[in-house]
Order: C-alpha cells, then structure tokens, then sequence
C-alpha cells in the first residue's frame, strides 16, 4: 500500500507540525493558538486532517509511532477543542426525548440550503463533475472507515445494524465491490488520479471540515451517539442525490465512472431503514443519554454539507474553481 506524500503547510500552525513529522517522534512543542471559526481556516482544517490521517494511511517518511505520541495527542486535542467549539456554535440542538429522534432526523432529509445534486443535473459540466470527484476524494477514498469506529463502542441492536450497513460498504466481501474502490475507478474514468491523498493540496477548508468531523466524532466514545445519527443521516439522505449525479454521468457520456453512484442508489435505499429505525432510533432507546448527541450529529453532517454545497456553488457560478490553486 503507497502511502501519501505530506502535503503542503498552509499557516503556521501546519507548518510547525508538518516540520516535526517528518523526523523520528519526539516531544512537539505548543502550536500557535487556534481562535475563531476553524471550520473555514486552512490552516486549522489541515493540520487537524493531518493529525488525523495517522490514524488511517499516515504518510511516507512519517514514522508511524507519532500515532499516539503523547505530545502530538495532547495537541491534537486542542485542535479538536477549537473545532467542537465552532460546532457548538453553529448547530443548535434543542432537549430530544428518545422517542423523537427518527422524527427529527426524517425532518433532516431535506437538508439546508441549494441541492448540489439539482444543480449537477441541470447545470453540470464533466469539469464540475470532475472538481467535484477531487473534493470529495478526501473521505471516499477511506469510505466507511471512520464510521467503523463506532462498532466496538455499541451494543445489541445498533451494534448489529451498522455492522449490517458497513458489510455492504465495503462490498460484502468482494473487494472490487469496496465503495471506496469504486469510488478510485470513478476518478480513473474522470481523468484523475485515483492514489490516496493525491489531491490534499487541491482541498480547501471547507471540504476537509466533512471529513474532520467523521474522524473526531469516530476516534472518541463519547461521541458514539454523534457518529450514529451523522451515519444515519448520510444513509437516509443519500438515494435521490446519488442518482442525480449518476445520471448527470451518463448525460455526459462518461457511463464508466457512474457504478459507483449507482450501487449507492440500491445499497442506501435498503440502508436509509436500518440506520433510522435499527442503529439511530435503537440506540435512543437503549442509552437515552445520547438521543441529544444523535441529533447533534446529523445536524453537523447538514450543516458542513451545506457549507461545502454553497462553496461549490458560488465558485461555479462567479466562474472560477472551487479547488485551491495548484
């Protein structure tokens, strides 16, 4: 397995931690202070990615022991204070019985602000089509792994379900079958580089806060309720989007990079049920104390989502990428 290569320093803050990774492990010094709304800052976003992304691939020439080197951990933490408090003060979650959590995650489907996927099928070019693929390459290329974390962390019923969910994610048993894998065959069909972290460079702030939130909510279990209700809510609002972008695919003639959207069109729609009722709603039922932190977390997914959709946009219509500069 080729590892990435480390990306590019942004800010200060990521370039004090890229510069101490790329030696053997050894006590980090404090990085420089993150405030305000670290959800946009590159700086912020990339570091804590970075930080993050030892846990998955790592990088080449970076010593896999700063895993959990205590010094890199503890300011890792601090990142993820800065981020929780951003997303605190964004998403607002009223007192949630058990009972009411599958209705205020239904009420979610609708998500926040312009449709990305209605603007695809009556607006897309295989140039959007292909900024989109490297925009969204961050996560899709590891789907399901950071959602995997919370197997170990539930029980019963919604251990069960999200086991169900995640066999079918990564292609019950047939690796050619992995949604990431299909997923690395898209890019290859859009002219693009399939390698992990080939695009980290490219990715603005925006886009790595979606992936960000995944790895926080799932490398913590006191976030477990948040990891289900984000997953749930991924599941149950996936079905109509994924066939727009399918069939904006085929619209523009380039039907070898669909399958994958496609398998998401039939996976998600036998999904959407079991990750409402069987994971998010059980696991309501079972530890109440988490109905708040289910919501909580879809209300992320819809909010960042929405946030990474009007960036898309706005770039698009004013004519100019969405990506970084090379």
């Amino acid at each position: 397995m080729t590892e990435p290569i480390l990306p590019n320093a942004r800010g200060p803050l990521s370039a004090c931690l890229l510069a101490h990774l790329i030696h053997a492990p050894h006590e980090l010094p404090r990085l420089p202070t993150v405030v305000g709304d670290v959800c946009r800052d590159e700086d912020t976003m990339l570091a804590l990615y970075v930080a993050y992304e030892l846990h998955y691939r790592g990088f080449a020439g970076v010593d896999e022991c700063w895993e959990w080197e205590p010094s890199l951990i503890r300011e890792r933490t601090r990142l993820e204070r800065a981020f929780e408090r951003s997303l605190r003060a964004a998403i607002v979650v009223d007192a949630v019985a058990p009972a009411e959590v599958t209705d205020q995650l239904r009420a979610l489907t609708t998500g926040e602000g312009p449709s990305l996927s209605r603007w695809f099928a009556a607006h897309g070019s295989l140039g959007h089509m292909r900024e989109f693929a490297v925009h969204r390459s961050a996560y899709q290329l590891k789907e399901a792994d950071p959602h995997t974390w919370a197997i170990p962390r539930l029980r019963g019923r919604p251990k069960a379900a999200l086991v169900e969910i995640q066999h079918g994610e990564y292609g019950d048993g047939h690796p050619e079958l992995m949604h990431a894998n299909l997923f690395a065959n898209t890019m290859g069909a859009l002219g693009l580089d399939p390698a992990y972290g080939a695009y980290l460079d490219r990715i603005p702030a925006v886009t790595l806060a979606t992936v960000n939130v995944m790895s926080l909510f799932g490398l913590h279990r006191r976030w477990r309720g948040a990891l289900v209700g984000h997953l749930a809510l991924f599941e149950m609002s996936s079905v109509a989007p994924m066939k727009r972008y399918a069939d904006t695919l085929r619209r523009l003639g380039v039907e070898e990079a669909a399958p994958f959207y496609d398998t998401h069109v039939e996976a998600d729609g036998v999904h959407e049920q079991i990750a409402l009722h069987d994971m998010a709603g059980a696991l309501a039922l079972d530890e109440p104390a988490l109905a708040h932190d289910i919501v909580f977390g879809a209300k992320a997914l819809a909010r960042l989502e929405a946030d990474f959709s009007a960036h898309l946009l706005r770039a698009w219509s004013a004519g100019r990428s969405s990506l970084l500069p090379c």
